[in-house]
């Protein structure tokens, strides 16, 4: 068993974590393209049944609850270090190393404010903050699909619009890059918009538009590339933007167009659904009401409006179950707003369990996850009460485990004994878990003892 609290202090106190971990590991048998020197490690059961999975070893309970649930699971699996130290270190290397690999992947994002030391005495804020944005650029990722109850946030990455500079507004013909202080990437834009529309065609699901091509130059282009992708379809547009963006920008995103593969239209021709456009600003008031409605609903965003969107979801559903107990507790009944929820079919939770997949033009996808506040939980786990005089309730590391099984279902989608095994152990760690939670390394402990790892 790996000594995690070795791991914790070392991490905590700047030591040489590197070398910890590579005692643990072994060199792996594979190397991102383009990087012969990269450190990857391996570890788990690689015995030809299963594909593995590539994990980013961030920080705090993201590397912790990362090794604790790859030695009690027992999966095959790729290690790339990426703690914030290591990510400075390496002058942000390793977010390319992670971002190139050839395998479904797990990225882990937290200590996006971090102190490192900056080699030379001194203290200094990570390079690259949390190292998303310029991992996403390196990894050629054109968005992330965010499914959360009813609704599922399309958003395309790296865009960011609202450049009101005219003057010096354009779209580049050799990049497809649509110019503002962001430079949004119009091929990503591309890929981001065709597969909504895949996702629209596939589930039924009403197609929500947010962008703001009235006031946002760039997002006029991204409704012109929109505009473009819908042409020739079965899909039936029911609100539309009053300007159509391929007409107004026309010679601009055919620009774009260019730069696409011959084949990037090829079956669209065949998918049909509904598709609804709307100014950005609205759509939180109708997802709000596709929530209460539980209306099937995709919606493609942008970089900055996904962002503001699935924050917001995130956020919405505790004050929706409050606001219903504060109605129960008006009309004198005893019953509790957590249960009806579940008994009227509602199944979001607290915002945690939002899972984000991120989607490259080249490559398996990344599943991705937040950990807010794990260098807080870490310190509790440090000082030797995680409970902060019962005031707390020690982490819950099950996000690890729900994550691992959706990567490993995606990196193995045939393997029907893999999708048994990884069921039947989050079942058993649902077990484990049940009552009184458990301190992490007690945890870990009764995690070991009841789930056999794969293969074993």
């Amino acid at each position: 068993m790996p000594d995690l609290m070795k791991i914790a202090r070392t991490e905590h106190d700047g030591g040489d974590l590197l070398g910890v971990l590579s005692e643990l590991f072994e060199p792996a048998d594979v190397r991102p393209d383009g990087y012969p020197d990269a450190v990857i490690w391996q570890g788990g059961n690689f015995d030809g049944t299963v594909n593995p999975v590539a994990h980013s070893l961030t920080d705090a309970y993201a590397l912790l609850g990362t090794i604790a649930a790859v030695d009690i699971l027992g999966l095959p699996f790729y290690g790339v270090p990426m703690w914030a130290q290591y990510r400075h270190d390496t002058k942000l290397e390793a977010l390319s190393w992670f971002g190139n690999m050839p395998c479904t992947s797990i990225k882990w994002s937290t200590a996006g404010d971090a102190y490192v030391n900056d080699g030379q005495g001194g203290r200094v804020v990570v390079m690259g903050k949390s190292g998303n944005a310029p991992l996403r650029t390196q990894a050629g990722v054109y968005c992330n699909v965010r499914p959360y109850g009813p609704i599922t946030v399309v958003r395309c990455m790296p865009c960011l619009p609202y450049s009101q500079n005219r003057g010096v507004f354009e779209v580049d013909p050799e990049t497809g890059n649509i110019h503002s202080e962001m430079n949004t990437p119009g091929i990503q834009m591309a890929y981001a918009g065709r597969r909504f529309l895949q996702m629209v065609h596939e589930t039924g699901a009403i197609g929500r538009v947010a962008f703001k091509p009235t006031q946002a130059m760039e997002d006029g282009i991204n409704a012109g590339l929109l505009s473009w992708m819908l042409d020739g379809t079965k899909f039936n547009v029911g609100r539309k933007y009053a300007v159509d963006g391929y007409v107004e920008h026309r010679e601009r995103v055919d620009r774009i167009v260019s730069l696409l593969p011959d084949d990037f239209k090829d079956g669209m021709e065949n998918w049909s659904g509904q598709i609804e456009q709307h100014i950005s600003d609205t759509n939180y008031g109708l997802l709000l009401w596709d929530l209460i409605e539980q209306q099937d609903t995709i919606v493609l965003a942008t970089d900055l409006d996904g962002d503001r969107l699935t924050d917001l979801l995130a956020d919405v559903s505790e004050p929706l179950r409050a606001f219903g107990q504060r109605v129960v507790d008006a009309v004198g009944s005893n019953a509790k707003m957590r249960d009806l929820w579940g008994e009227m079919g509602y199944t979001t939770g607290n915002g945690r369990d939002m899972t984000s997949v991120m989607y490259r033009m080249h490559g398996p996808p990344i599943h991705e996850q937040t950990l807010g506040s794990a260098d807080a939980m870490l310190l509790r786990l440090l000082d030797g009460d995680e409970s902060m005089g019962g005031t707390k309730r020690p982490y819950d590391p099950r996000i690890h485990f729900v994550l691992i099984r959706d990567a490993y279902r995606d990196a193995n989608p045939d393997n029907t004994a893999l999708h048994a095994w990884l069921d039947d152990a989050l079942a058993k760690f649902d077990e484990v878990y049940a009552g009184e939670r458990p301190g992490f390394l007690e945890g870990y402990a009764q995690l070991k003892q009841a789930i056999t790892p794969w293969g074993a």
